[in-house]
């Protein structure tokens, strides 16, 4: 093959690949073309209460978050819904895990007006190294066009296993405000109360 054919049959070859890159992305748009605002548009995040537990990525520490909404009983590893709440994540460490993150959340449904339970529980860990930073966060959605508000944060540490420690307990009024003065840390056992 001469030189000249050769330029001729590389720029044949570049054209068609390049002519089969943009009919491969012309298609993708075909296939899963991009949202509408119309489409998106009355979509909501679940829940009203959010509770989020988080400590450090990447160690082998299985921490359950455990939430009570008022009149309910504790949810958590063991009993993921009540009336209240839903456990969505239960971190297992790396156990059962693609990803090195360490988070639990759980959603409520609706406001009910009154006290919340949040405690954390160190249920394993495997070469971690004590204690375990823990912090825990409770935002409320009172409107569904409002964005989450946070009302109440904290950092607790867990320093054995088995250990359960109450994070924070809270009142909320019947419009889904914090009651000013109800935020305190005194204990109150979740886990056992459910099993």
């Amino acid at each position: 093959m001469d030189e000249e054919t050769l330029t001729v049959w590389l720029d044949t070859a570049l054209l068609m690949l390049g002519g089969f890159v943009l009919m491969a992305i012309l298609m993708m748009v075909v296939i899963n073309p991009p949202a509408r605002s119309s489409e998106t548009e009355g979509v909501q995040s679940p829940g009203n209460v959010i509770v989020e537990a988080t400590w450090p990525d990447k160690i082998d520490a299985d921490v359950d978050l455990w939430v009570q909404a008022p009149g309910d009983k504790p949810v958590g590893y063991s009993n993921k819904s009540g009336s209240g709440f839903n456990l969505l994540r239960d971190d297992l460490g790396k156990a059962r895990d693609v990803t090195d993150l360490n988070y639990e959340v759980a959603y409520s449904r609706g406001i009910t007006p009154g006290e919340y339970v949040v405690n954390v529980h160190m249920y394993r860990g495997i070469g971690v190294t004590y204690p375990i930073k823990v912090k825990v966060v409770a935002s409320v959605k009172t409107d569904p066009q409002a964005s989450m508000q946070q009302v109440v944060d904290t950092t607790v540490e867990l320093h054995r296993e088995n250990e359960e420690v109450t994070a924070f307990r809270f009142q909320l009024d019947d419009k889904g405000h914090l009651v000013a003065g109800t935020t305190n840390h005194l204990f109150k056992e979740l886990r056992v109360a459910n099993q």
